[in-house]
């Protein structure tokens, strides 16, 4: 009798119709497969060379400007205004953002300046100084709210923060430091420093400065700032964005000629509108007329 695996049995069941071979695989390994592994020799070359680390962008990603759709001043503030029909024209603000060519781990834009149209006046500013003071009188003719000191640090740690700037007379640091403010004042931003020209002798100048100005820091290549209020007019906003832009040419002059850091794009938004880049006119031959875009 043949043997299952010979010539004349596999020809034989070739011939008769219900038989069934097994796959080609079990039959003849060697040719669909010349590895264990089931791959070439060229493949599991491939597979044992260690795989290549992706370089980390050093740089923040900005979009080409070349193809963009961009716009006038007074485009975007009408534009803009479209999507705050029926709000008051004090609650909803115009928002600058300045978007920059710069590396990731660089030094960070930070700043302040008093705009020549004030956006925001209610601003709460805590002075840290000595009571019944000639220098206390004069932070509250000057706008302060809140001054002191052990007071203020009470109030502080208790939680109650009612303010939104402070600022720390020279004469004060030292108590300021003992009192260990930092740990709560530091994460929200209000930590008075010399750096920021927080801490300073000229307390009244500076509630003065702070009443109206604004103050900006970059934040992942972007240098965001409130530059207006709804009802201002395309000429108060002109003014407004040209200080805020030409301030923060003068930050990115200032800095080490290792670190080069320059705009890429300038966007106006607002308090519920999406951003409109600006190509740097004022008015398009399309603009509706400047006064149409007051708010009375």
């Amino acid at each position: 009798m043949a043997s299952r695996t010979s010539l004349p049995y596999l020809r034989a069941s070739l011939r008769h119709p219900a038989a069934q071979l097994p796959p080609l695989r079990v039959l003849a390994p060697s040719i669909t497969c010349r590895y264990a592994s089931r791959l070439s020799r060229g493949d599991r070359r491939e597979r044992d060379q260690p795989k290549k680390k992706k370089r980390a962008r050093t740089e923040f990603i900005n979009q080409s400007l070349k193809n963009a759709v961009q716009f006038s001043l007074c485009d975007a503030m009408r534009y803009n205004r479209a999507f705050e029909v029926g709000r008051p024209p004090t609650s909803s603000k115009y928002d600058l953002a300045i978007r920059l060519r710069t590396i990731k781990n660089g030094p960070a834009v930070r700043n302040r300046l008093r705009l020549p149209h004030a956006v925001d006046t209610s601003i709460r500013i805590c002075v840290i100084c000595p009571p019944d003071s000639a220098i206390s009188k004069q932070a509250i003719n000057a706008g302060a709210s809140l001054v002191g000191e052990d007071v203020i640090f009470d109030i502080v740690k208790e939680g109650r923060i009612e303010f939104d700037r402070c600022i720390c007379h020279v004469d004060s640091a030292q108590k300021m430091n003992q009192a260990n403010l930092g740990r709560i004042l530091g994460p929200r931003g209000l930590m008075p420093s010399a750096k920021l020209g927080t801490v300073t002798k000229d307390v009244a100048g500076t509630v003065k400065g702070l009443i109206g100005g604004s103050e900006y820091r970059e934040k992942l290549g972007v240098i965001r700032c409130a530059v207006g209020q709804l009802g201002f007019t395309p000429e108060e906003m002109q003014r407004n964005v040209k200080a805020f832009v030409g301030n923060v040419k003068k930050d990115l002059a200032l800095l080490s000629d290792r670190i080069n850091k320059e705009i890429h794009e300038v966007v106006l938004s607002s308090t519920n509108a999406p951003g409109f880049s600006l190509n740097g006119d004022f008015r398009s031959p399309t603009s509706p007329p400047t006064r149409d875009l007051a708010v009375l």
